[in-house]
């Protein structure tokens, strides 16, 4: 790799020019007078023109190295205009509406989320059996996954409930008017996972994916209520955190507010906390490419904050008797 040009550093050769010049007016200033003086008639010592000479090289040089541009060898580079948020927009009105999930029961859906549901029965149970669910085993129940942030399908959540650690779980999408397929999202199988658990797992971020690009654009620009939508087709019920009250006390708080980052290269990273996972708040983090296209999604502990009281000061003086003091006093 070739080097780049060494640089004369202006300030730096300000002063080196300076010296030289007070040096070179020292010794030329030197030899007049001896010369005035008479003290060597017509005889310079040799060392002292060759001291002229080579001060007048060095001013010469100084000179056009000062002369130089400082910039004449620098590299600049354009500042890249900034990243435009993509696929999903930092407008606040298209957030509040579609930020949120809701589970409804099957008694409490809409008539036409029943019918759809009903039309959609066998081939929900077929494409379950692909996946090694088998409806006819058992009994199953199923309630919807209410999720504003892609209105275009209807989201169902079916649920087997055997006995303690004997639970089958998966989730379900029926695309409205017919603009699209039925996809199966499987999340436990008799308690356990198939592959990986189900947010991480790479079969839920491809099925994802599929069903986003169902949805027309506009339908899925809400950054938050797409990431809930995600977290609530991978089994979980998430929930968050409401903002701490002066009554809370010591009750720890999470430390994670909904946030998007937007790199420069155009991929957005989602970030949000569950207050409602099982043993502890959860903190998810989901990448999308400019494209809204799913490629990273993960889930770890949120970290909280715990509050100690602080006692309240009671403004009375404490005094301490001093050792030895009262012994002193005459």
């Amino acid at each position: 790799m070739r080097s780049p040009p060494l640089s004369w550093d202006s300030k730096k050769g300000s002063r080196l020019s300076a010296a030289l010049f007070l040096f070179c007016i020292g010794k030329l200033t030197t030899i007049a007078v001896i010369l005035w003086s008479g003290m060597v008639r017509y005889r310079v010592l040799p060392s002292s023109i060759a001291t002229a000479l080579l001060c007048a090289l060095l001013l010469v040089f100084s000179a056009q190295a000062v002369s130089a541009q400082p910039g004449e060898h620098s590299q600049t580079r354009p500042v890249p205009p900034a990243a435009v948020p993509a696929p999903f927009s930092v407008n606040a009105s298209s957030q509040s509406a579609a930020s949120s999930v809701e589970f409804i029961g099957a008694d409490q859906m809409k008539e036409s989320d029943k019918l759809l549901a009903a039309d959609a029965e066998s081939s929900i149970a077929e494409h379950a059996r692909l996946s090694y669910f088998d409806l006819t085993q058992g009994r199953w129940s199923y309630q919807q996954i209410a999720c504003r942030a892609l209105p275009n399908h209807l989201f169902l959540q079916y649920t087997r409930n055997s006995g303690t650690g004997d639970v089958t779980v998966f989730s379900a999408s029926v695309p409205r008017n017919n603009q699209g397929r039925v996809r199966i999202i499987p999340i436990l199988r008799r308690g356990y996972s198939l592959f990986s658990p189900a947010p991480i797992n790479a079969l839920t971020i491809s099925a994802f994916n599929h069903i986003r690009n169902e949805e027309p654009a506009a339908n899925s620009a809400s950054w938050l209520g797409t990431a809930l939508c995600y977290a609530a087709l991978a089994g979980r019920q998430p929930k968050l955190p409401s903002p701490p009250d002066e009554g809370s006390g010591t009750k720890p708080v999470v430390a994670v507010t909904p946030t998007m980052e937007v790199s420069q290269r155009g991929s957005e990273v989602i970030r949000f906390a569950d207050e409602n996972a099982a043993a502890k708040p959860m903190e998810w983090s989901m990448t999308f490419t400019r494209k809204g296209r799913l490629i990273k999604a993960t889930h770890a502990p949120a970290p909280v904050i715990s509050g100690r009281p602080v006692p309240q000061a009671t403004g009375d003086a404490k005094t301490w008797t001093v050792p030895g003091a009262a012994a002193s006093q005459p």
